[in-house]
């Protein structure tokens, strides 16, 4: 029979985390005060970046994108997972299903790898070719760096979502998730999804790999620099200044590939969903934590920050 002449259905059920009796409210209560402060972080990291001087270097201005990609990531996953939390299950339309799996997973999720292979180059020029800096990363090399990012991440979401739309759901409308994402979407395609899994595995070169291999070959290249540096105050000091960046590598890329590229089996679903969790609510909190944390000028500039708005209310 013709795929075409089979019942389509308009809209998925999501499950989200089905009924969770008496601890509904704790976890709602839990997931919005995290989702608060992750979304107040981000913004108060690009407020920060933008108002103050000593923090307008290519660093930060890539760390402020970093911020805003987690911001529209987050600020569009989380609303329908409380949503979810409080109602026990929802319903969302097919179009807008797929649209959520564009512009709100793949657009910052793309742009978010890229940006951090971006901050890995800075690095790895303020370290092995400091004297070459200032002329490597002009402001007009930032934005072309931060353009490129967004705009790959448009462009290789827009191909996946090109041949994702033209799938077809006739049979099951269930995820047993609190989110479209494209593993569940694949299942539940009573049409050929070849086409799909083949465009998605050669855009994830590009966006997942090549900024892995760049992020990989450039730390090598920044600890045999730093290693050849005398003074052990020198090399604590080199060290400091992209140890924020390694680490946030680390964590969005343990996460990730704990999600995508080694996905939990079917049957350890809510393993599935915990790690989403933490991808998707605990991640764009930790992220300008570590930096804030560990960076002294972030550090003063939330003092300075403070400082100007209690005079603020004082006045």
């Amino acid at each position: 029979m013709d795929e075409r002449n089979q019942s389509t259905i308009t809209e998925f059920l999501l499950l989200g985390f089905g009924n969770l009796h008496n601890f509904k409210i704790l976890v709602f209560t839990l997931f919005l005060i995290v989702h608060i402060m992750a979304l107040k972080a981000n913004f108060l990291v690009i407020v920060l970046v933008g108002v103050t001087q000593s923090l307008h270097s290519p660093m930060y201005f890539f760390l402020s994108q970093l911020s805003l990609s987690e911001i529209l990531y987050t600020g569009n996953i989380v609303p329908n997972l409380l949503w979810l939390i409080l109602v026990g299950e929802g319903r969302v339309s097919v179009v807008r299903c797929l649209a959520q799996f564009y512009f709100l997973l793949s657009v910052p999720t793309i742009a978010q790898c890229l940006l951090l292979a971006a901050m890995s180059f800075d690095r790895h020029v303020a370290i092995c070719k400091p004297l070459h800096y200032a002329s490597i990363m002009t402001f007009t090399h930032q934005l072309q760096m931060v353009a490129s990012c967004w705009l790959l991440g448009f462009i290789l979401s827009l191909l996946v979502y090109i041949f994702l739309n033209r799938l077809i759901f006739c049979g099951p409308n269930t995820i047993n998730h609190f989110y479209c994402d494209i593993a569940p979407l694949l299942r539940l395609s009573c049409s050929s999804t070849s086409s799909v899994e083949l465009v998605t595995a050669i855009v994830a070169f590009p966006v997942i790999l090549s900024p892995f291999m760049l992020i990989a070959v450039t730390y090598i290249s920044i600890i045999r620099t730093i290693l050849k540096i005398p003074s052990s105050i020198g090399r604590h000091k080199a060290f400091s200044t992209c140890s924020s960046h390694l680490i946030v590598v680390c964590v969005y890329y343990g996460t990730l590939s704990s999600i995508y590229i080694f996905p939990p089996r079917d049957n350890s679903i809510n393993l599935n969903k915990g790690l989403s969790v933490l991808y998707t609510l605990v991640t764009p909190l930790f992220n300008p934590l570590i930096y804030s944390l560990r960076n002294q000028e972030i550090r003063d500039a939330i003092f300075k920050y403070i400082q100007s708005w209690r005079m603020g209310q004082a006045l």
